[in-house]
């Protein structure tokens, strides 16, 4: 079998695996949104907990991010402070897209949206990590946007989401306080039924205001799948790298490239 259509086939089976994840942690469509209700009376994708969906979160979202806008005396489309919480509609304009970034492609939400509700963790101290593989903190993001990165060259394993987090006043860095804080004592732990073992705390990247990095193995449909992490935030946004890769285990992480691009457009939507 050529590298290619194997390259097909992992990708194929690392996104089945996390969307039956991300099912088994956000319950039903009910419970899913509830669980991903912010203080605010939004879901962790911008909207309210009401509100309609559509495709891609663009749309209905958009509008509403207009109306907020128009009661706050603002204007959706100034660029706000790097501390102000970001709307839908500027989580899109900051997000990459394919010509961004030589060599990759880029993806609307689709399977790569796994945002579901938090499930208990065992142990506990792992919680931010589990919530991590889903991009689903505590506390939930305010805003949220996610796409799929793969790479050009098809004989590239890797499998690489992105997610832009927009939180309140503080928010992100409690998540970020508590994630590092995680990626020390926690080694192995369960979440919805699936085993997750290896986590290790990789050097701080050092990029944005505060940064975070680590590695684990997620034991998933009988799978063994490696996947890097980098989290950076940038003001009261997160940026946030998945990458996995079953083919070059030993080799699998977070393409520098790819965060430092998305690091730049955001600094663009927030100057």
């Amino acid at each position: 079998m050529s590298r290619r259509i194997t390259r097909t086939l992992v990708a194929a089976s690392v996104v089945v695996g996390l969307g039956c994840a991300s099912a088994c942690a956000g319950g039903d469509d009910k419970d899913k949104k509830a669980g991903r209700t912010s203080a605010t009376g939004q879901s962790a994708d911008g909207q309210s907990a009401d509100g309609p969906k559509d495709g891609d979160g663009a749309g209905a979202a958009e509008d509403k991010d207009k109306d907020r806008a128009k009661g706050s005396g603002k204007d959706s489309s100034v660029a706000p402070d790097a501390d102000e919480l970001l709307t839908r509609a500027q989580l899109k304009k900051a997000a990459l897209t394919t010509g961004d970034v030589k060599g990759y492609k880029v993806e609307g939400a689709g399977s790569a949206d796994l945002q579901g509700a938090s499930s208990p963790a065992g142990p506990a101290k792992c919680q931010p990590v589990a919530d991590m593989f889903l991009f689903t903190t505590d506390p939930v993001s305010r805003t949220s946007l996610s796409r799929g990165v793969t790479a050009k060259d098809e004989t590239d394993a890797s499998v690489t989401t992105l997610a832009l987090l927009s939180y309140g006043s503080g928010e992100a860095d409690d998540v970020l306080a508590g994630l590092r804080k995680a990626t020390g004592e926690c080694t192995a732990y369960q979440y919805v039924g699936y085993k997750y073992s290896g986590v290790k705390e990789l050097a701080d990247p050092k990029l944005g205001d505060e940064s975070v990095a680590f590695r684990l193995v997620a034991s998933i449909e009988g799978a063994e799948v490696p996947a890097a992490y980098t989290v950076v935030r940038d003001g009261s946004t997160l940026v946030a790298f998945s990458s996995m890769n079953m083919l070059d285990a030993d080799e699998v992480e977070v393409p520098a490239e790819l965060v430092e691009a998305q690091l730049a457009k955001l600094k663009k939507t927030t100057a």
